[in-house]
């Protein structure tokens, strides 16, 4: 993480803006950092993935032009993927949460212009069975999974062979969606919430997107069909364990996450609070 700041601070005074230090503000796959003194959100990645940055760039641009809320590129800085010390850094306006709280029904208004958008683009996405698929080969194999426990594996395996069956098999009409609209990839503005990250676009039903977000959203969002999103929500919380239990994963406290998650689909339970946070809120890791 002190590497990526270092290199994400390097970029923005190679291109002449104001950036002292960085401030870590969402940690997951990749780092989300606001560069102070300046209004700069840096969102940084192995280099790895430089590929997966790049196309997150064009897709946001294809969105925004469609009118869809997200999250606008640095302006008076090219749309591009610079690259320093291994990682990959891309610039974008940095939104302060505190002067622009999201409230649930904002939340959802937004989501709804979302998927509005999503459907007037043109862009190639998976479907949302091939993410599946991708969950269930890491339940499957023990060289990609090779702490999680014989009955744990069982347990994640016919939870999502069932799910992808009754949710594949559903009818429901399928739109190109978000992959992962969770807290976590939305920002409060002045203008309303925006999204950001499109790096997991997928086609599906609008349930599956709402699978990520808190309940109290998607209480907002007209015409769901609630048997079907509680099906999402479970696929959801199983596949994401799945993920945590991947040997080559780096998500932070993943060991806290992967037995919560466990625990949680056992019990038939919503997402499990994250540590220091009040039992019950719903949270998408």
């Amino acid at each position: 993480m002190r590497r990526a700041k270092v290199a994400a601070v390097s970029v923005a005074a190679a291109l002449g803006l104001p950036a002292d230090d960085a401030v870590v503000l969402f940690s997951s796959n990749k780092l989300a950092l606001r560069l102070t003194p300046g209004d700069v959100l840096a969102r940084v990645t192995d280099g790895g993935l430089r590929e997966d940055a790049a196309l997150e760039l064009h897709r946001a641009r294809r969105l925004a032009d469609a009118g869809c809320p997200v999250g606008a590129l640095l302006p008076g800085v090219a749309p591009q993927v610079h690259e320093r010390d291994g990682f990959a850094v891309t610039l974008w306006t940095y939104y302060d949460p505190a002067t622009h709280p999201v409230s649930p029904r904002a939340y959802a208004d937004a989501l709804v212009r979302l998927h509005a958008g999503l459907r007037k683009v043109d862009l190639g996405a998976p479907g949302m069975d091939d993410r599946i698929a991708e969950a269930q080969e890491i339940a499957a194999r023990t060289d990609l999974s090779p702490d999680l426990g014989k009955a744990d594996r069982e347990l994640l395996r016919s939870r999502l062979a069932d799910l992808r069956r009754s949710i594949t098999s559903s009818g429901a009409p399928e739109q190109l969606l978000h992959g992962e609209p969770h807290p976590g990839n939305v920002l409060g503005t002045a203008h309303g919430p925006v999204f950001i990250d499109f790096e997991t676009l997928c086609r599906g039903p609008v349930e599956f997107d709402l699978a990520h977000v808190p309940e109290a959203v998607s209480e907002h969002y007209p015409g769901i069909d609630h048997e079907l999103l509680a099906h999402c929500r479970q696929l959801v919380l199983a596949m994401i364990a799945a993920w945590r239990w991947d040997f080559g994963d780096q998500f932070p406290n993943r060991g806290y996450w992967r037995h919560a998650l466990l625990r949680a689909l056992r019990e038939g339970l919503s997402w499990p609070a994250p540590p220091g946070t009040v039992p019950g809120r719903l949270e998408a890791p």
